[in-house]
């Protein structure tokens, strides 16, 4: 699948024979020079005057407006058709219509839901959390442009697309990169009901056991779509998966880890038989490193990658795709050619990924639980104890033209002020997701895919403190989830809320804790909530701590600085960002 754009592209160059073409990549102006060729991933990059690389490729606002729509379509339909793990789609919705009358077939569905928890591709596509398409008329960060066939409400990570054995069914980035909350589907977003390495588990358990003339004789599947089938029953064998300690959270670590586990330690990780029944050791088999999916518009502050910084060169959205693939059981040498002759469809995705937009509470929750005056003073204790980690950003209420603006405009962030090299800090929080990276860092950095993407990947000593746009709705707070409001990660570590359920995003009265910024708590937490297990977050299991971060709140003698006055300050501030 290629964006649309490639084609204006080609129109270009027909109308001038002479005029130079780039290789590989968006070249937008027709101009010679790959777009992509604008960006510096290398270890010495650094935030241009402007403070951010929203346009990453410095296109024009045409060439830009166009990719951005050509990559938010690619993010919502996983567009690597060499993947090594394809459902055949058509077989596995007629298995899973129940309007269908077969009493075989009903009698199948009943066993199917007493295993895998659904009966259904709405309960399948509800059981991954999968967020809804939004309406047409949605605008900036909730703008959900439709790939085709599809429609508002309509699953979102769910993708669809042609191979050689037909229509197959996979999941994009969308399944945990987008997230509803409180009835506006948010891009960029962590999905808190995520289950995407859960389903991989899940998978590895049930289709390797199902007869191929079983499934055939059940859901009519031709002979395509029966060598797909198939093909992912074997290929299942090179993958190792995790299921997350909590939902929500991600275990691509692991997966990427024991799926190398399971190749040859060779530059193109190549598969084994021998490696497939065996697996080399691996430490992510028992040390848990989950952590949340990445939120996409900080990415544009950052010149460092993933919660640890530890992707030090290279285009993150290619490691990306290497890492999901090596997940699914790909050919790195399919892949890397997929790569070479798609590399338009990286460089769209890139532009809207970096593009991305911060959702801002007024547009959300209204004006309700803001407090201007309370948020002015909150940004005094912001900029004294936490701007030297996080940045200090510019608001609405000090422009020239304050006195002209509305409410919202005077909420508004006018500038962001980041690091120009994103740093590195360790300050106490659990340690264990940055260690996990020492597992399989060097079997990454051999591939021969790896090097061609001039990706490199070291182990950091702790986090990036990152950018805090949108910081009111990215709860729970640390990079594994641990923290569930503002008020916790404001008070001293021994005094945070040690478990905690993480439930859905739906009624803000109900579900949000507007006061703190966070899940409800305590006698607070919805009762439907208490009986869900998959959502129960214990800060006392390996992995999941809530310590660390709390240094910068207490005096030289271990009081706390600010006052429950001063923190509803703060965190009125941070409301605003």
């Amino acid at each position: 699948m290629r964006p649309v754009a490639l084609p204006l592209l080609l129109a270009a160059c027909a109308t001038d024979p002479d005029a130079a073409v780039c290789a590989s990549g968006l070249d937008l102006d027709a101009d010679g020079v790959c777009d992509h060729d604008a960006a510096d991933w290398t270890r010495e990059a650094s935030l241009p005057p402007e403070g951010h690389r929203a346009n990453i490729f410095q296109l024009s606002d045409d060439d830009w407006a166009a990719a951005r729509e050509d990559g938010l379509k690619t993010m919502s339909a996983w567009p690597i058709t060499v993947s090594g793990l394809l459902l055949p789609y058509k077989p596995l919705a007629a298995f899973l219509d129940d309007s269908d009358p077969d009493p075989q077939k009903a009698t199948l569905r009943a066993g199917a839901r007493a295993i895998l928890g659904f009966d259904t591709m709405a309960g399948m596509y509800d059981w991954l959390g999968l967020p809804p398409y939004s309406p047409a008329d949605a605008t900036g960060a909730f703008r959900t442009p439709y790939p085709e066939g599809q429609q508002a409400g309509d699953a979102m990570g769910a993708a669809t697309l042609q191979t050689e054995w037909g229509e197959a069914l996979t999941f994009s980035c969308a399944a945990c990169h987008v997230s509803e909350a409180f009835g506006r589907t948010v891009v960029g977003l962590t999905n808190r009901k995520a289950r995407a390495n859960a389903f991989f588990h899940l998978a590895q358990e049930f289709f390797p056991d199902i007869p191929a003339d079983a499934f055939a004789a059940v859901t009519g599947a031709d002979d395509g779509e029966l060598e797909l089938f198939e093909r992912t029953q074997r290929n299942l064998a090179a993958v190792g998966a995790v299921v997350p300690s909590v939902r929500g959270l991600d275990t691509s670590l692991a997966q990427v880890s024991l799926s190398l586990a399971r190749r040859e330690p060779d530059a193109w990780a190549t598969f084994s038989n021998d490696f497939e029944v065996n697996p080399r050791p691996a430490m992510l088999e028992s040390f848990v490193a989950d952590s949340k999916p990445a939120v996409w518009w900080t990415l544009k502050y950052k010149t460092r990658w993933l919660a640890d910084g530890s992707i030090v060169t290279g285009n993150p959205i290619f490691t990306n795709f290497l890492w999901n693939e090596l997940g699914r059981a790909t050919d790195l040498h399919e892949l890397r050619t997929w790569l070479e002759d798609n590399r338009e469809v990286a460089d769209a995705l890139t532009v809207a990924v970096f593009a991305t937009e911060a959702p801002r509470w007024i547009d959300v929750l209204g004006s309700d639980g803001l407090d201007l005056e309370a948020a002015r003073r909150g940004e005094a204790h912001f900029v004294s104890m936490c701007s030297s980690c996080h940045g200090t950003y510019d608001k609405g209420w000090d422009a020239p033209d304050a006195a002209t603006r509305d409410l919202r405009g005077k909420l508004e962030t006018t500038a962001v002020h980041y690091h120009d090299r994103t740093p590195v800090f360790d300050v106490g929080t659990d340690l264990q997701r940055a260690q996990g990276m020492a597992d399989f860092t060097e079997s990454l950095n051999r591939l021969e895919v790896s090097t061609w993407m001039k990706t490199l990947v070291e182990v950091q000593p702790g986090y990036v403190p990152p950018p805090l746009e949108g910081i009111w709705i990215r709860y729970p707070y640390l990079h594994n989830a641990s923290v569930p409001t503002l008020c916790d990660l404001l008070s001293p570590a021994d005094q945070r809320t040690p478990t905690f359920w993480l439930g859905p995003a739906d009624d803000p009265a109900t579900d949000f804790d507007a006061g703190c910024v966070g899940y409800p708590t305590g006698d607070a937490v919805p009762a439907a909530w208490l009986d869900d297990d998959d959502g129960h977050f214990d800060t006392t299991r390996p992995g999941l701590s809530n310590r660390g971060h709390d240094e910068h709140l207490l005096d030289a003698q271990g009081a706390e600085i600010l006052g429950a006055a001063d923190k509803a300050d703060l965190i009125a501030y941070l409301k605003t960002l």
